[in-house]
């Protein structure tokens, strides 16, 4: 077994062998358990030539699959000529090590995949900064376990041979190389959290200076269609490719909803089961839209066998983000491309207000549109100003994050009617104390 083959994490142009581990509690769909796997690795670029799944209480603690299985694996790899193994389970160091050591091929788990997937597909300095440092996070503590190149020592023991580690000048105790990668990698663990915390504040002000604006972010399974809504609703010109994590940064355009009244709409990454904790934390920057939208647009694929835990997925990942109380509209996608509606009418017990569209052919934009404006007036409240004239730039504002019903005149100040969402009365009232409230008895 060579260094290469555990260094090199690419997965493009392989040849892949699929393996599940199905433990109780396991939520994958039982009539295809490596379909959403094959998905991810020929995302990736691999070409899938063969799978297996074994059914067990608990994963083997040395290699994860059983003695058996782990013999049949190495059989199917040799048959197929196999490059690289890729299991739909996150792995231990030393279940990585003695899996290779068995089957000669590339080992990589679950948690790599999407993080080699989110590499390829990162064209922004901000989601290149983002996956860096998720992949770094994800490394660091399994630096002993993953190379044995990390046990050598540089500069000890006062050798003098030409290849000694170090050279002239770095003999002595010295250190091993696996601290000397630590510290390398410790180091850039930190420079990349400064500039992405730079990117934070950014976003949090971008985020903040939109507070006069009703925001709604798109928010879904990966491949459900999102982008593809996006530009149905506004002109923002999204990639729409039929793949996972096509989009990886995000877009905010207006989105106009007719009677004098829009909105900001937001795409944002797409989620999958079981997405890498730091993955998320890493693109806290990227959701930060959705962590502070007004409203969430929760995007189905209505065509999908597994579209109940697709939502089960996205509800746990916003649950990650502290962001699962946000008012919510389900919107199930791709009806065009329904074939049995019995599945929709499933769905649709468990989400009773959801919304049927197509965001290809745009059946059912004109009812999401209205669903949006219902949603916007739950959460508003119908109010009376009282504003002093001298203050014209104020009711200048009003008329802006407002809708205005009517408005009247005294001589001291101006009276209006409005519908306002109930946040933005309050910083309304904060920024400006001079306004006076009134609500209909």
């Amino acid at each position: 077994m060579t260094e290469l083959k555990r260094t090199d994490l690419s997965v493009r142009q392989e040849r892949a062998v699929l393996v599940s581990v199905l433990t109780p509690g396991l939520r994958v769909d039982e009539r295809n358990p490596l379909g959403e796997l094959q998905a991810l690795a020929e995302a990736a670029g691999a070409s899938v030539v063969d799978g297996l799944t074994q059914k067990r209480t608990t994963h083997c603690a040395a290699t994860c699959i059983g003695k058996g299985k782990l013999q049949e694996l190495r059989e199917r790899c040799d048959a197929a000529e196999a490059t690289v193994v890729i299991f739909d389970n996150d792995l231990a160091p030393s279940q990585i090590r003695n899996i290779e050591g068995h089957v000669d091929c590339k080992i990589l788990d679950r948690s790599e995949l999407i993080l080699d997937i989110f590499a390829a597909r990162a064209r922004t300095y901000e989601a290149r900064l983002q996956v860096e440092l998720a992949q770094l996070q994800y490394t660091a503590p399994r630096l002993r376990g993953m190379w044995s190149h990390l046990e050598r020592i540089a500069g000890a023991g006062g050798a003098s041979g030409a290849g000694v580690v170090g050279g002239i000048g770095t003999r002595g105790p010295g250190e091993r190389q696996i601290e000397i990668d630590r510290r390398i990698v410790g180091d850039r663990i930190a420079h990349l959290k400064r500039e992405i915390a730079k990117i934070d504040r950014r976003k949090s002000r971008e985020v903040k200076s939109r507070e006069n604006e009703f925001t709604v972010a798109l928010v879904g399974y990966t491949n459900s269609g999102k982008s593809t809504l996006m530009n149905a609703l506004t002109d923002a010109g999204r990639r729409t490719d039929d793949a996972l994590f096509v989009t990886l940064d995000t877009r905010t355009a207006r989105w106009n909803l007719g009677d004098r009244q829009s909105a900001l709409l937001s795409d944002t990454v797409g989620f999958v089961r079981d997405l890498p904790h730091r993955l998320v934390a890493s693109f806290r920057a990227t959701l930060e839209e959705a962590i502070h939208a007004d409203l969430l647009l929760h995007v189905v694929d209505a065509t999908s066998a597994t579209a109940d835990l697709q939502i089960q997925s996205v509800e746990n990942v916003l649950a990650e983000l502290e962001c699962q109380e946000r008012p919510t509209l389900t919107v199930l996608n791709k009806m065009d491309a329904v074939a049995d509606l019995s599945v929709v009418q499933v769905l649709e017990n468990r989400i009773p207000n959801a919304v049927r569209i197509s965001a290809r052919t745009g059946e059912g934009v004109d009812r999401l549109i209205e669903a949006v404006k219902g949603m916007m007036g739950a959460i508003s409240v119908e109010v009376t100003l009282r504003i002093p004239l001298t203050d014209g730039k104020l009711i200048a504002t009003i008329d802006q994050i407002a809708d205005v019903r009517e408005q009247r005149y005294d001589g001291q100040a101006a009276e209006v009617e409005v519908s306002i969402d109930r946040r933005r009365l309050d910083q309304l009232t904060g920024r400006y104390p001079e306004v006076q409230v009134f609500t209909a008895d």
